[in-house]
């Protein structure tokens, strides 16, 4: 027992020379596997990355529909797919809303559909799919960081200012702003997110030129206004030059009777029944206060920001017009083949693509960017989503008509929002493919 113990331990010659071999084999072995999985590396590796890729893109188990999970996202690298966005369907979300009226201060009272007593709620349960591609939900955490240090401003209607209540709302999952307002006017607020150190402000300006209001009153009882074509409305113009994004919108108040003035003189007149005035139509100043509008743009001297035209969101008036009982009480969306873009909500959507491109020539000269925020054939497909009569309490005695033109929040005009982030992450993509012609 000693003795094999012994051999067990330190080994006798015989085993010595029995291990030779198998130290060579050994030796060669490891010799072999160092020198082929260097050389296989980029077959296994390949495939390991994209199984982690996998594994990131699989969505939390722990997610809920009412509690979406939101994720700190990374900005966008250069193989951003790109498609049409703005062409597609509507389609169930039962995800959504991503707020409420409850913990959203922000909320217009006349948009504040479920406070009033809106009594379906499907309307808010839709998300725009494009026909070729995907479109992300907003995801606030990524868009704060992407304009981290920067600033938006809303120029236009309240339309506008719907679209920016809806994004304080959408984003109030990650910060609330602070007023940092010059003003106490509620048609030029100005609000700014701390940790971001991104500020956001809203321009009221229907006409987007300078305007006066001739009369309260005019042919139609809603007012009589001046509308001075060529000249800028320095209420923005004079404060839009240090922001990096400007959303700029117009339509519905084109609608309202109107003088037109150029070079100070009257040309002409929409709806004003005046004497020996000429009356040129709606379309002539909507064309003309646009072309004022991006000219005021490009002739700021400093002003190097994107601007995003953002497109004629139609009304949805049915049974009457707005002032004479017109109304919309559909509960869900149209089909795309169930709508079509035509009469007065064509030509507004032409007029403005048609400056859009003018103002591009415009804009290339000087090195600004004009971009293209197409919300018209998506909102086209959403009767359901306007406040209708419930933007105030049924007994209140209040001198509004049924809303047809304004969006519920939440609603369909979260969406917008959803467009926004993906336009903001192209911006990142084309500007770092540029730097790489520049440099290259």
């Amino acid at each position: 027992m000693k003795f094999q113990e012994k051999d067990h331990l330190y080994g006798n010659n015989n085993n010595k020379k029995q291990m030779i071999p198998k130290l060579i084999l050994t030796a060669i072995f490891v010799t072999i596997l160092v020198l082929v999985t260097p050389l296989s590396y980029p077959f296994f590796g390949s495939s390991l990355l994209v199984m982690m890729n996998k594994s990131k893109q699989l969505p939390s188990s722990s997610s809920s529909s009412s509690s979406p999970n939101i994720e700190q996202e990374t900005l966008p690298s250069t193989s951003l797919k790109t498609c049409d966005i703005f062409s597609g369907e509507w389609v169930p979300n039962p995800k959504a809303p991503y707020y409420t009226n409850k913990t959203c201060w922000a909320i217009h009272e006349h948009q504040n559909c479920m406070k009033y007593g809106r009594p379906d709620s499907d309307f808010m349960k839709w998300r725009w799919k494009p026909n070729e591609c995907e479109l992300p939900i907003f995801n606030p955490f990524q868009f704060l960081e992407i304009v981290r240090g920067k600033s938006m401003a809303f120029v236009g209607d309240s339309v506008g200012r719907n679209h920016m209540q809806s994004l304080i709302c959408l984003l109030s999952r990650v910060e609330w702003p602070i007023d940092v307002s010059y003003t106490k006017d509620d048609y030029f607020m100005r609000w700014k997110y701390p940790s971001y150190n991104f500020t956001m402000a809203v321009y009221w300006t229907p006409f987007l030129v300078k305007t006066k209001q001739e009369s309260s009153d005019g042919p139609t009882h809603t007012g009589l206004y001046n509308i001075y074509l060529d000249e800028f409305d320095e209420k923005w113009t004079s404060e839009i030059e240090d922001f990096d994004y400007v959303i700029i919108n117009g339509g519905h108040w084109f609608q309202k009777p109107m003088v037109f003035y150029e070079k100070g003189k009257i040309v002409g007149c929409h709806y004003c029944l005046l004497e020996n005035v000429t009356d040129l139509t709606m379309y002539y100043g909507y064309r003309k206060a646009f072309r004022t509008a991006f000219r005021a743009l490009n002739s700021l001297e400093n002003f190097k920001g994107v601007t995003f035209l953002r497109t004629f969101a139609p009304s949805h008036f049915e049974n009457g017009i707005w002032n004479q009982g017109g109304n919309c009480v559909r509960t869900k969306p149209f089909k795309s083949n169930e709508a079509r873009l035509e009469g007065t909500n064509m030509e507004l959507y032409m007029i403005q693509l048609e400056e859009y491109k003018i103002s591009q020539k415009w804009a290339k000269r000087n090195g600004l960017k004009i971009r293209l925020l197409d919300t018209t054939q998506s909102m086209l497909l959403r009767p359901d989503g306007h406040p209708s009569r419930y933007g105030h309490l049924p007994g209140e005695n209040v001198t509004l008509y049924n809303d047809c033109v304004h969006w519920c929040l939440p609603g369909p005009i979260d969406t917008w929002n959803d467009f926004l982030l993906e336009m903001l992450k192209m911006e990142i993509v084309k500007s770092k493919r540029e730097r790489r012609q520049i440099y290259s």
